[in-house]
Parts: C-alpha cells; sequence; structure tokens
C-alpha cells in the first residue's frame, strides 16, 4: 500500500453550495435555464469555498509510456509511434498542441518511459521507469518499484501545482496499446469479459478485435492462477502502463490538494475508475468531459454513474477532449460571476413576485 492514497479528501462545502445555488436564483434569468452550466458553476464553488469559481489557471499534462502487451499485436500502430507522438506533442503539431494554444493552457509532457530513447525536447519532462511496461500477457507489467515512484513523482506535480495556485489540471495519455491494457484493467476490477469492453482503439478490424479480446482473456488468466488481483492497486500494477498509473495517481494527488481535475476519454476514465475504487471521496473532485467513442467507455462511466459534457464521436485520446470540454467549464464560471442580479441590474424578477 502507498501510505498517503488514504489521506482524507475534502468534499464541497455545503455552505458555499447553498449560497452559490442562491446566487444563482438571483441572475438576470429564468431558474435553471442555463441548465448544467449553473450546477457546474455551484458545483465548483462548492470545491473550492468561493463565490468566485475560477478555473483560469488551468494547466495541462500528457503522460506518455509504452506497453509491453504491444509485442502481441494488438495494435495497428507499432510502439514506435509513442515516442513520434512526444515529439509532435513537443513541436506543437498534436491536436492536444493546437488547443492547448487556442485556450492559451500550458502543456506539458512527461516520458514515463518509451522503447525509443529521446534527446532533451522543449516542455518535455523525462522520468522514464524503463522501456515501457513489461508485457502482462505472462508477467507483472511493473515492478512495486516503478509503481511507486509513479505515485511520488506525480504526488509532487500535484504539490507544485499547488503552490502555484493551479485551479485545474486537464491530464491526457499517449501510450499504442493503451486500450488494450484499459481493458484488461477493467476487466480484472471490475468481474467483466472483455467482450464487454474491448473495442477497436485505433482502428482494429473485425479479426484484430477478436484478437486483441483473446489476448486479453489469456493474460486475464494467467494473472488470476499468479495473483489474487484483490486490491485496485495491485491489479493497476500487474496489468496497468505507467502513464495509466499516473493519471490515476493524479487524480488522487490534485483532489488532495484541492485541485480539479478534468477526466478525458476511455483510458482516462479508466484510471478515474481506479483513483475512485481506491479513494471514492476523490469523485467530487472529478469532471467527465466526454463520451468517447470507444466501446467501453460508456460501460466505464456507467459504472461511476458519471455524467459527461460532450458527445462528439471523438477517441483521439491526448487531453483533446477534456481540452475541448474546458471552454464551458469557464463559461460557467464567468456566468455565475459576471451576470448581473436582478437587483443590481434594475430588472423585474417574476419569480420573486409570485412568491
Amino acid at each position: 500500500m502507498i501510505d498517503w492514497l488514504q489521506q482524507t479528501i475534502t468534499p464541497p462545502d455545503r455552505d458555499y453550495l447553498q449560497r452559490a445555488e442562491q446566487l444563482q436564483m438571483q441572475l438576470t434569468k429564468p431558474p435553471g435555464s442555463l441548465g448544467r452550466l449553473e450546477s457546474l458553476a455551484v458545483r465548483i464553488s462548492g470545491l473550492q469555498k468561493s463565490l468566485i469559481p475560477d478555473v483560469s489557471k488551468t494547466r495541462i499534462m500528457i503522460f506518455a509510456a509504452d506497453h509491453g502487451i504491444a509485442q502481441e499485436g494488438v495494435s495497428v500502430f507499432p510502439q514506435s509511434v509513442t515516442a513520434q507522438m512526444v515529439c509532435n506533442f513537443s513541436a506543437g503539431g498534436a491536436a492536444i498542441s493546437v488547443l492547448a494554444r487556442q485556450y492559451n493552457l500550458p502543456l506539458q509532457i512527461v516520458n514515463l518511459g518509451l522503447i525509443t530513447e529521446l534527446e532533451q525536447l522543449p516542455d518535455v519532462i523525462s522520468y522514464p521507469l524503463g522501456p515501457g511496461t513489461e508485457n502482462f500477457l505472462h508477467q507483472d507489467a511493473m515492478s512495486q518499484n516503478q509503481f511507486e515512484q509513479v505515485f511520488d513523482f506525480v504526488r509532487q506535480k500535484a504539490e507544485q501545482f499547488k503552490q502555484e495556485d493551479v485551479k485545474l489540471l486537464i491530464a491526457g495519455e499517449m501510450g499504442i496499446a493503451n486500450t488494450t491494457t484499459a481493458t484488461a484493467l477493467v476487466c480484472a476490477l471490475e468481474n467483466l469479459q472483455p467482450e464487454q469492453i474491448a473495442g477497436k482503439g485505433t482502428g482494429l478490424d473485425d479479426a484484430g478485435l477478436k484478437h486483441k479480446i483473446s489476448v486479453i482473456n489469456q493474460a486475464l488468466d494467467w494473472h488470476k492462477h499468479q495473483h489474487q488481483l484483490g486490491s485496485a492497486e495491485e491489479i493497476l500494477r500487474v496489468l496497468g502502463g505507467f502513464e495509466i498509473a499516473a493519471l490515476c495517481a493524479a487524480y488522487l494527488a490534485c483532489a488532495q490538494q484541492g485541485i480539479i481535475s478534468l477526466v478525458d476519454g476511455f483510458i482516462c476514465t479508466v484510471a478515474a475508475l481506479f483513483a475512485i475504487r481506491i479513494n471514492p471521496a476523490c469523485q467530487e473532485w472529478l469532471i467527465f468531459s466526454h463520451l468517447s467513442d470507444e466501446a467501453g467507455h460508456k460501460k466505464v462511466l456507467d459504472l461511476l454513474d458519471a455524467q459527461h459534457l460532450l458527445d462528439l464521436n471523438l477517441r483521439l485520446g491526448e487531453a483533446s477532449g477534456a481540452a475541448l470540454a474546458w471552454p464551458l467549464i469557464q463559461s460557467a464560471c464567468l456566468l455565475h460571476n459576471q451576470m448581473a442580479t436582478f437587483e443590481s441590474a434594475s430588472v423585474s424578477n417574476q419569480s420573486e413576485k409570485r412568491k
């Protein structure tokens, strides 16, 4: 067990939730007319203990790592693409790079372990734990030391964000074959069959999907004979990826620091599932950005009874869906903070007159 994972996470403040709801009733609009934007603003007020909810100081961080399971031919892309995409992020050519520029949000990439060695690149932090994880078809993906290193590194980053007064984190991932890893993780944690979760990832055909499911089934069978696979932490260590463990750690550590996380698609939601199973109180600090086109994403959201903000048939990853949802959250806060009240604008409040 990593001792800090169970540390207290502060819930939303009831008083600020109530006061924010009362303010919403006084803004120059029919009550509820801004729908979920209103509830988002109220929720953020409760989390931040402020009647002026604020996500202006947001950071984007992409965790990148390779997966040994890719050796089993479960992806249409070679593993070298992970490193190539890290270079693309650094050069500003990826989708998340474009969105970060559009919204003027700082973007950092963390290399947690690639099969391809990279020179130092702009905006890339190198913290390699090895040349990717081991092939979990026949061995543990991570050693206990590697697993603890991921969590310690991310915890330090969350503490740094707190010192910088960061209000919201958009975390993303890059790792060829990580939909296979994420599917295996969900199945082991929730006792589901791979056929219920597995999707075509970056473009597998029907035969490729069938092979992917077969590999996951074989891996789960092997690990069930080797381990009890009892705790979420142990499942994440023996089946997970460095970047998925980092995402899980980020959701937990940021919640403990009072920082909201905006959760991206399938891979990130699987990491959020593990974070919530480890410390359920962190769910209050998670906002789920969108519904991915990846087959298992809706099932994982349903496991968490989580509402998403967007449904655009996205399946890119790299935090792109979360970044696209960020302006909605920013708008929710600005509307709450800057709209006039009926009294300040000298506008008649018909709902008050009816009381």
